[in-house]
Formats: structure tokens, C-alpha cells, sequence
């Protein structure tokens, strides 16, 4: 049974980084593609950021570009979001999630496998 964990969420000042961490077990990492989504109160859950299965391509939302940036380590099974100069706007639970291959998607429904999400709160 897969199963995706999420870490790395706080209550930052705007301005401020965080790095989410997202472990995965269960399934063959190296040929996953993850993402990370997030859904704020009210909210449709909306993509953030995409990574194939082997890092060479990526895909950003026009609010993350430039400001957050995902890796993998598929030695360690973990995808990362290192997200900087966080603003009110990105306050939201954010989650990781995971789908057989290497194509980038964007949609929610594209993905199998999901974390329990992690709250990502910035204060203004």
C-alpha cells in the first residue's frame, strides 16, 4: 500500500521559507511523478508545483514561479518544496501527491496516490 507523508509545515511571518518534505513508501519512486498541491478555506485544491519521475522536468504555477522550487532525492524517496518569500496567499494545507510515470500533470484527478497534508499558515 502506498502511502505519502508529509512534514515541514509551520506558522511563518511573511517574507519567511519553509521546506515541505514528502516521504513515500509503498510504491517504485523512481518512476513516479509528484506534485505538490495546496487548498486554502473555500478553495478548490489547486497544483503548486510538478516533478517527473526522474527531475529533469518540472512545471510551476504562476504563483510559485520564481519563489518555490522542487526537487526529488530517489535515494531517499522524497520529494521537497523549498518555498521563499511566503506570503498570505500561500496559506493553505498543502499536499503531496503521486501518479505512475513520467508525464507532468496538473490536475488533481491525474493523481493515484495522497498525503494527509501539511498547514502552511503565513502571518502578514
Amino acid at each position: 500500500q502506498a502511502q505519502l507523508v508529509e512534514s515541514g509545515g509551520g506558522l511563518v511571518q511573511a517574507g519567511a521559507s519553509l521546506r515541505l518534505s514528502c516521504a513515500a513508501s509503498g510504491l517504485t519512486f523512481s518512476v513516479t511523478t509528484m506534485a505538490w498541491f495546496r487548498q486554502a478555506p473555500g478553495k478548490e485544491r489547486e497544483v503548486v508545483s510538478v516533478i517527473s519521475s526522474g527531475g529533469a522536468n518540472t512545471y510551476y504555477a504562476d504563483s510559485a514561479k520564481g519563489r518555490f522550487t522542487i526537487s526529488r532525492d530517489n535515494a531517499k524517496n522524497t520529494v521537497y518544496l523549498q518555498m521563499n518569500s511566503l506570503n498570505a496567499e500561500d496559506t493553505a494545507v498543502y499536499y503531496c501527491a503521486a501518479r505512475a510515470g513520467a508525464a507532468l500533470a496538473e490536475r488533481h484527478y491525474e493523481y493515484t496516490y495522497w498525503g494527509q497534508g501539511t498547514q502552511v499558515t503565513v502571518s502578514s
